[in-house]
């Protein structure tokens, strides 16, 4: 009997497990397009700045949202990102 109700809980399991993926796929694919986005955007403010007027931290930051959305990380990126935004200048 017991063998039953392991392969029942399994069952259960599984279907949870399938339906976290789903519901956080949207979540994943807004975060991978706001990556895209941001860096996009961080990289057309930052042509305006003269490569030796650009601050180090902007740089850095830009270059660690990059590397996190080719890792796949876009949460990450998106901290990045927001590091990016108030290291631009005024």
């Amino acid at each position: 009997m017991q063998g039953r109700a392991d392969a029942g809980g399994r069952k259960v399991r599984a279907a949870l497990v399938a339906a976290a993926c789903l519901f956080a796929a949207p979540a994943l694919a807004d975060d991978k397009a706001a990556c895209a986005d941001g860096i996009a955007a961080i990289k057309a403010e930052t042509a305006k700045i003269a490569p030796y007027a650009m601050p180090p931290k902007l740089k850095k930051a830009l270059r660690v949202a990059e590397r996190e959305q080719g890792e796949g990380e876009f949460d990450e990126c998106l901290d990045a990102l927001a590091d990016a935004k108030r290291a631009l200048p005024r």
